[in-house]
C-alpha cells in the first residue's frame, strides 16, 4: 500500500441495543473512505468493539463523529457491564497499520482527545504512546475507579484528565470520559475455562499476566500485601511479558474464562500465550476448553499459530495458508463457543476483500483456461508463464511434504519442512504475479485512452506510455527471477525426496523452465517500446542469462530424475 492507513478500535458502552450500536456504527461510516471492518458487541460486558480502517484525518473525523453520536445516545449513570469502563465511548486507540509511524498516530490522538473536550465538553485522557505523564501510559491508570470514581478524580490536580474542565459537569455525568490514545496491534482475547469459578479463573489470569499479583505475608493467599521502601506493593511478576489479564464468569456461556489483551504480539505470540495459559489452569486443576478472540486478529498469528502446533507434531509447517488456519483454530478451540469465520476476523482478509473480484487465480482451472482461451487478450503468455512457475513450485513443495511425512524418515522432517516453506513462498509469489501481468497489460490499454488533443495531452500520454511500458517489461522479469528458484527446491527434491515422487519433481523442473522462457519472451516483446535503449537492453540481457541458467538447472534435475527412474 502506497497511501497512509490507520486503523482505530473504539470501545462502546452498549452491547445490547443493537438500534444504539448502529446508530454510532453509521456516523462512523458516513465518512468519505472509512471502512467498517468489524462490530463485536458484548451482552455481559453491555461493550461494543468496533474496528475501522482509513487515512489518518478521515479516521480522526470519523472517529470524533462515533464518540459524539454515543454521548447522544448512551447515558452513563444508567450503565451496568462486566468489563471495566469509564464512558460512553471508554477507549479509543488509534494504531498505525502501514506508512505512517507510531509517534505520528500518538499525535493524532492528542489532536482527537483535545477537540473531544473542546467541541463535546467530554473529559479525556491520553495513553499509551500519546500518554502525557508517563504513569498514564497504563489504561487502568487512566480507568482508575471506572465511570463511578471520575467526579472524585475530575477536580484533583493529580488525577484530572489531560483535557477537562476541572469539576464535574453535566456532560460528564452523562458521559463519562473518553480514553484515547495510539498503540501497536492489541489482541483482545478470552480463554474459556471448564469451570464456572471467578477466583479459579483470576488465580490463572493472575500467574500469567505480566503484572502478576502481589506478594503477601506468609505466602498466603488471603494474607497482607508486602509493600517495598516506597511504600508500594511488592509484586510477583506472571509469566507472560506483554499481557493484561483478569478472571470473569460469563452468564451468557455459562462459563469463567481468563480475559486477556496482548499488548505485544512480538513478545507473546497467541500461540504461546494459549500454550500458557494451557499449563496454568492445569497446574490448578482446570481445563481451556477453547478460545475466543474479540474483534480482530492479524493474519500473521494465525500462521504462526498453525506453524507452531504443526512443529509440536513434527509435521511440515511448507503447507498450504488454509490448511494452518485450519490448524490453528481447531487447535486453539477458536470455535469452542461460535463459528471461527478468518474472512470475518482476520484484519488483512477484510481489507483484502474488495480487492479480490475478478482475480484470475480465484477461477477454477476450467475457468481459468476458458478465460485464456477467450478473444480478450489477457490473460496471455505472461500470466501463463507466472502460473507455469507457480505450479513448478506446488510440485516440488508436494514432494517436500510427502517425503516430510513418509515413514522411517521421522528424523528428517524438518529439513523437508524448510524446503515446503521455500516452496509455498515462491509459490504464493508466482501466483501474485499471475494477475500482476495481467494488470501491467491493462496500464498500457489504459493509456491508449488518454486524451491526445494537445500538446501536453500528448506529452502526458507519452510519458505515461513509457512509464507502463517499463513496469509491463519488469514483471514477466521478476516472474523469472522467482521461478528460476524454483530449481532449487526441485532438484533436492529429486536428489533426496521420496523416490516414488522423482516424476513430481522432474515435471515440476519442466515447469518452470516453461516459466522463464515463457517470461522472457515477454520481457522482449514489451522492452522493444522503451525509448530508453540502454535500460531495454539491460532488461533483456538479464532475462537472457537467467533463460541460460534455467535451461542448464533443468538438464541437471532431469538427469537426477532419469537415473532415479531408470
Amino acid at each position: 500500500m502506497n497511501k497512509r492507513l490507520v486503523e482505530c478500535v473504539p470501545n462502546f458502552s452498549e452491547g445490547r441495543d443493537m438500534g444504539i450500536i448502529k446508530e454510532i456504527t453509521d456516523a462512523i461510516t458516513s465518512v468519505e473512505g472509512i471502512k467498517l471492518l468489524d462490530v463485536d458487541p458484548g451482552q455481559a460486558t453491555n461493550r461494543t468493539v468496533v474496528t475501522f480502517v482509513g487515512e489518518p484525518e478521515a479516521v480522526a473525523e470519523a472517529a470524533f463523529r462515533g464518540v459524539k453520536k454515543a454521548s447522544e445516545v448512551i447515558d452513563m449513570r444508567h450503565h451496568k457491564g462486566t468489563h471495566p469502563r469509564i464512558g460512553a465511548t471508554d477507549v479509543l486507540p488509534i494504531i498505525p497499520v502501514a506508512g505512517i509511524t507510531l509517534e505520528e498516530c500518538a499525535e493524532i490522538a492528542r489532536t482527537l482527545a483535545k477537540r473531544i473536550y473542546d467541541e463535546l465538553g467530554i473529559p479525556t485522557y491520553n495513553y499509551e504512546a500519546a500518554a502525557q505523564r508517563p504513569e498514564r501510559r497504563n489504561l487502568a491508570v487512566c480507568r482508575k475507579g471506572e465511570y463511578e470514581g471520575l467526579e472524585k478524580r475530575i477536580s484533583d490536580p493529580n488525577e484530572a484528565p489531560d483535557f477537562g474542565p476541572g469539576k464535574y459537569t453535566e456532560q460528564a455525568a452523562r458521559s463519562g470520559a473518553t480514553v484515547v490514545g495510539a498503540r501497536d496491534f492489541l489482541i483482545a482475547v478470552n480463554f474459556n475455562l471448564n469451570t464456572t469459578s471467578t477466583r479459579r479463573a483470576n488465580a490463572i489470569a493472575y500467574d500469567v499476566r505480566e503484572k502478576g499479583r502481589p506478594m503477601r505475608e506468609g505466602g498466603s493467599p488471603v494474607g497482607k500485601p508486602l509493600k517495598d521502601a516506597e511504600g508500594n506493593t511488592i509484586m510477583i511478576p506472571g509469566t507472560l511479558k506483554g499481557t493484561k489479564a483478569i478472571g470473569w464468569f460469563i452468564p451468557e456461556y455459562g462459563v469463567a474464562q481468563v480475559s486477556m489483551n496482548i499488548t505485544d504480539i512480538k513478545q507473546t505470540p497467541l500461540h504461546v500465550a494459549f500454550d500458557e495459559v494451557c499449563r496454568a489452569a492445569a497446574a490448578r486443576g482446570v481445563r481451556v476448553t477453547g478460545t475466543e478472540i474479540v474483534g480482530l486478529v492479524p493474519r500473521n498469528s494465525l500462521i504462526e499459530a498453525g506453524k507452531y502446533f504443526l512443529r509440536k507434531q513434527q509435521r511440515s509447517t511448507g503447507v498450504s495458508e488454509s490448511e494452518l488456519l485450519k490448524i490453528a483454530i481447531h487447535s486453539m478451540g477458536l470455535s469452542d463457543l461460535a463459528p471461527f469465520k478468518p474472512e470475518e476476523k482476520v484484519i488483512e482478509y477484510l481489507l483484502e476483500a474488495e480487492n479480490k473480484k475478478n482475480r484470475l487465480i480465484d477461477l477454477t482451472c476450467k475457468g481459468f483456461a476458458e478465460e485464456t482461451a477467450s478473444e480478450s487478450p489477457a490473460p496471455g503468455g505472461g500470466s501463463i508463464s507466472a502460473y507455469a512457475g507457480a505450479l513448478g513450485a506446488a510440485l516440488g513443495t508436494m514432494v517436500a511434504n510427502l517425503s516430510s511425512h513418509k515413514a522411517g524418515w521421522d528424523a528428517r522432517w524438518e529439513e523437508f519442512s524448510d524446503w515446503a516453506d521455500k516452496g509455498q513462498a515462491l509459490m504464493s509469489e508466482l501466483l501474485m504475479l499471475v494477475d500482476e501481468d495481467t494488470e501491467a497489460f491493462n496500464r498500457i490499454m489504459d493509456v491508449f485512452a488518454m486524451p491526445k488533443g494537445t500538446d501536453a495531452e500528448k506529452a502526458a500520454r507519452s510519458k505515461a506510455l513509457q512509464e507502463a511500458t517499463l513496469y509491463a517489461t519488469q514483471v514477466p522479469l521478476r516472474t523469472m527471477k522467482a521461478s528460476v528458484k524454483v530449481f532449487d527446491i526441485v532438484k533436492a527434491m529429486a536428489a533426496q525426496g521420496n523416490p516414488n515422487s522423482v516424476s513430481d519433481a522432474g515435471v515440476g523442473a519442466l515447469m518452470a523452465r516453461s516459466a522463464v522462457l515463457g517470461a522472457m519472451l515477454n520481457v522482449k516483446i514489451n522492452a522493444a517500446g522503451l525509448k530508453d535503449r540502454s535500460v531495454a537492453e539491460e532488461l533483456i540481457g538479464e532475462a537472457e542469462r537467467i533463460a541460460r541458467e534455467a535451461e542448464k538447472l533443468e538438464k541437471e534435475v532431469l538427469e537426477i530424475v532419469h537415473e532415479k527412474i531408470d
